[in-house]
């Protein structure tokens, strides 16, 4: 006999088997398990195994539905157990397949529990559709950094000072396994309290949630870790606050795309010109120095620059910007954002050092009051002894840092000067000096094509400190 649960269910069936003066030989627990996948579950193939050695000769069941996924799967369960002399009762469609009015009753009722559940795929996807259109929460997992509260995305702090950093250890790193490895021993946990993996650091990168944008609805699955990208007309799009700016977000997104496209590149040596890896065409190409000429040529369109000129527009550019007062407010306004990120950085760290200590005290408490065997005190409190130590060890490192650049910290006079100063003198440093100092200020250089012109973008993070970077040696070979 197959019986399902609840109780009531049970109860009927094997009222129903008395009333035909049967013998409740087995009993089937398929509560809670929906017929589009009833035949894998454990129970079932049991079921199907003492079919098979006669050990049954009725299976008794709440309803078609609840026992397989489709007309044809119905159908064909009915023939196997008729050849093994098996009849299928249904208690709620009350019919019986050991005659022929039953079996053609089964095939009726069995079509219309096929589109009946059809119908409800379809709504199902439909409701979809429609709360991803008008950006409401589907199932799934919310993004890291943020959760879903009063119908809006917000950020949780302590995630969101994490995941800032993940796309700058990134940026800077440039392979996610590396990223992975440092926020592991900084002590750093997901949100399930495991371990970073390169594949955990691929997805918060990825995610548009970060720049602002938290996409609904955009993948279907085709198979088993198969999946395809919906059309764009079927996604929905949740405005949300930005954990970093979209220069950043595209910057990391593009560097991740060339990681996936060449797996097994390395990061290469270490530039030798001022402007290696800096410098882009306006076609978008970027542009190289080759071994036999003295000009930084676009491997895509030819456009070249001589490295004498270049460097000398520089330099100039680095005058005229830090010599006016609005563009250099805007800059140290974005250096004292940065000091804030790092001041939340060190918040969220020290906050993970107590959450680790409560949770050491909690285990120690079941311990004593015998929840947990002795054997078993060690694997529960060695990871937590461990990750405490890893968080301790890093906690320095980040006070020195935020120490750092409190310290360099310099007013918008201050930078003038030192900007007049570099501008003056700066042919005599040396060209490793000149090089970090270029690596510090500058995101990207555009030479524009067919005109005199190139567009500098400079780094958000802390102009000032790089400016002044190495003025004391500068001043010591001026005397």
């Amino acid at each position: 006999m197959l019986l399902s649960r609840p109780s009531h269910h049970l109860a009927r069936a094997q009222h129903y088997a008395a009333s035909k003066g049967w013998e409740v030989r087995e009993v089937y627990d398929l509560a809670g398990v929906s017929g589009k996948s009833v035949l894998d579950h454990p129970e079932a193939k049991r079921m199907l195994r003492d079919i098979e050695r006669g050990h049954i000769k009725s299976l008794i069941f709440s309803k078609l539905a609840r026992l397989a996924r489709n007309t044809r799967e119905l159908l064909e369960l009915a023939e196997r157990f008729r050849a093994k002399g098996v009849n299928l009762v249904s208690l709620q469609e009350t019919l019986d397949t050991s005659t022929p009015s039953g079996m053609l009753f089964f095939t009726i009722i069995s079509a219309m529990a096929e589109w009946e559940r059809a119908e409800i795929g379809d709504r199902v996807k439909a409701s979809i559709a429609i709360r991803a259109k008008l950006g409401k929460p589907l199932s799934g997992k919310t993004p890291y950094g943020y959760i879903w509260k009063d119908q809006k995305l917000q950020q949780v702090p302590a995630e969101a000072a994490i995941r800032k950093l993940i796309y700058e250890l990134f940026l800077k790193e440039k392979r996610l396994g590396a990223v992975a490895r440092l926020l592991n021993e900084m002590g750093h946990r997901t949100r399930t309290n495991s371990k970073w993996t390169d594949t955990s650091i691929g997805r918060c990168i990825a995610d548009w949630a970060a720049k602002g944008t938290y996409r609904i609805n955009v993948r279907r699955n085709t198979g088993p870790w198969k999946w395809e990208i919906k059309d764009e007309s079927e996604w929905g799009m949740v405005p949300c606050e930005p954990l970093v700016s979209e220069t950043m977000w595209n910057e990391a997104n593009q560097l991740l795309e060339e990681r996936r496209s060449t797996p097994k590149k390395r990061p290469g040596p270490k530039p030798v010109h001022l402007f290696a890896g800096l410098v882009f065409c306006e076609c978008g190409k970027k542009m190289y120095v080759g071994p036999n000429t003295p000009k930084y040529v676009c491997t895509g369109c030819r456009n070249k620059i001589p490295m004498v000129d270049l460097e000398e527009v520089f330099v100039g550019e680095i005058h005229d910007v830090f010599s006016n007062k609005a563009k250099l407010a805007e800059q140290i306004s974005a250096t004292e954002r940065n000091l804030a990120d790092k001041e939340k950085m060190l918040t969220t760290h020290r906050q993970e050092i107590e959450q680790v200590r409560e949770q050491m005290a909690k285990t120690h408490r079941l311990y004593l009051d015998g929840h947990i065997a002795l054997a078993d005190f060690g694997g529960y409190h060695k990871p937590l002894a461990d990750r405490l130590t890893q968080l301790q060890t890093e906690l320095p490192k980040l006070e020195a840092e935020l120490d750092y650049f409190k310290v360099r910290s310099v007013s918008a006079d201050a930078v003038q000067v030192e900007a007049d100063t570099l501008y003056n003198n700066w042919p005599q440093l040396p060209d490793e000096n000149k090089r970090r100092i270029i690596e510090g200020i500058v995101e990207r250089i555009e030479i524009k094509k067919d005109r005199p012109e190139i567009e500098i973008t400079f780094s958000s993070t802390a102009p000032s400190e790089d400016m002044t970077t190495n003025q004391q040696s500068l001043r010591e070979q001026r005397n």
